[in-house]
């Protein structure tokens, strides 16, 4: 706008010079003036819903398809959980038998009902109780009433036996748990950082509509203090041609700029999943701040936040409990077995009995020649092992990322002042070069040359602006902490 201004006030001194030529000459005023006045107005205003970054990111994180898809799958994974939680108590199941008989020597009918419960323990011992009972009617024997009750004890002393072996599915189970976490956290800070990213993008190109509109305006303008140079004899009818040639170029990089715009648009529409056609516009202006962080700090953030690399850490410790899972079913199953049983039957013809019984052993069962259980040692060890290099690989790589993205980070605002000092010279430069048009000692080859200089810096510094801004949320996500900087909690995943 302040060459907008130097330009207007530029033109207004040349016609007061060129009053006396002039005489009462009226004024011509170019129709493309209001034309492009007329285009900003209907491209910013027609009928847009203002959206700022926050609302675009709550919009986000209720509507897109992704997040939407990630509550889902979480309804899943938390289910599997329960599963697991629930190996420790006690199982009940009910089962019944009914049935009919016929031969040549009788004929009858039998029915049969049977509830057990079995309970494992944190050890692995394994607890059943069972009761039972049978009614069964024959034409030639009577009637014969049965129930029973059956107790079994089984505790491993090799394969299976003690704590770290009995409760690995459960634990694998929470460290699953902790992973999945890990990954919703991951994902809805990429999810975040897309939706961001979209909206700076529909800022710039935003901005850059308005610029290639302002760059228009200004070769309009000189097309006209040129038409009454021309009237006034003091420029050649073709000198026009060059600026014309500029206006047509300029015309063009407004299309270019409407088109970057309307893709940005359905680009940021998609993500919130909302109605392509909706004439959305980003309302916040471009705000850049230096931040001011050393590696050593942000290493030490990310190795205690980043998510792929806590997930990492997990799969190690999941590795080693496959291992200790793997190296017990390599082992004898030699288990302390004991169990009482009573029963009582009841007779239409021979009366009523009751007995009972008890047992206690060892039971022996030894694998030879199976070399799956081999097979699962070496799979395990290998897995545990290669883990191993994977944790110090992702422990070198965050290294790598974090140094990159601190330094990238400096670099980019040192850019970021470079092209600040570099549009405001070039404004000033063209300002210059406008007075010295006026006054008859320059040309417009040179000002067409000076206004692509500036609108080549106005788009750098534009440029640069986003650029900064988008290495900054992405070392956010690099270091975990997308989510702590937008207070957004994951307590509904």
């Amino acid at each position: 706008m302040i060459i907008k201004l130097a330009v207007i006030t530029s033109a207004a001194c040349c016609a007061l010079i060129l009053s006396k030529q002039l005489a009462a000459a009226p004024a011509r005023v170019d129709t493309r003036v209001t034309l492009q006045s007329e285009l900003r107005s209907d491209l910013l205003s027609q009928h847009s819903i203002d959206l700022s970054l926050a609302e675009a990111v709550s919009l986000g994180l209720r509507r897109n398809y992704s997040i939407r898809s990630l509550k889902l799958q979480r309804l899943r994974e938390k289910f599997d959980l329960l599963v697991a939680d629930d190996m420790f108590n006690p199982k009940l199941k009910l089962s019944g038998t009914h049935g009919l008989s016929k031969g040549s020597a009788d004929s009858g009918r039998s029915t049969g009902i049977t509830p057990s419960v079995s309970l494992l323990g944190e050890y692995g011992t394994n607890l059943d109780l069972n009761w039972s009972q049978k009614l069964s009617a024959t034409k030639k024997t009577g009637d014969l009433s049965s129930d029973g009750l059956g107790l079994t004890l089984t505790q491993p002393l090799l394969r299976g036996a003690g704590k770290e072996v009995a409760t690995a599915p459960l634990r694998l189970a929470k460290l699953t748990e902790q992973v999945n976490q890990l990954n919703v956290k991951a994902n809805v800070s990429q999810t975040l950082y897309d939706i961001i990213a979209a909206y700076r993008t529909l800022m710039k190109s935003q901005s850059q509509v308005t610029l290639a509109l302002e760059a228009l305006e200004r070769a309009v303008l000189l097309l006209k203090v040129n038409k009454q140079l021309i009237e006034a004899g003091r420029v050649a009818e073709f000198d026009v041609v060059q600026i014309e040639a500029d206006i047509a170029t300029q015309e063009l990089a407004v299309e270019e700029a409407k088109n970057q715009l309307q893709a940005s648009r359905l680009l940021m529409l998609k993500l919130l999943a909302l109605d392509l056609a909706t004439p959305v516009r980003a309302s916040d202006t471009l705000q850049v701040t230096r931040l001011d962080i050393d590696q050593a700090t942000a290493f030490g953030v990310a190795q205690a936040r980043q998510p792929q690399y806590l997930a990492t850490l997990l799969q190690s410790e999941q590795a080693a409990i496959n291992l200790l899972v793997a190296q017990d079913r390599a082992l004898w199953d030699v288990s302390w077995v004991a169990g009482v049983n009573q029963q009582r039957d009841q007779h239409s013809l021979k009366g009523s009995s009751r007995t009972w019984d008890s047992y206690t052993g060892l039971k022996l069962e030894i694998p030879i020649g199976d070399i799956s259980i081999r097979q699962g040692k070496v799979n395990a060890q290998s897995l545990v092992e290669q883990q191993q290099l994977l944790q110090e690989e992702a422990r070198l790589d965050l290294k790598r990322q974090i140094t990159d993205s601190v330094r990238g980070l400096n670099t980019l605002w040192r850019q970021l002042e470079i092209s600040q000092r570099v549009m405001d010279l070039s404004r000033r430069k063209l300002s210059i070069e406008s007075d010295k048009l006026n006054a008859g000692r320059s040309s417009n080859f040179q000002i067409i040359s000076f206004e692509a200089d500036l609108r080549a810096a106005e788009d750098a510094n534009l440029s640069a602006k986003i650029s900064y801004l988008d290495a900054r949320a992405q070392l956010d996500l690099l270091l975990g902490v997308m989510l702590e900087s937008w207070e957004i909690s994951l307590e509904s995943f």
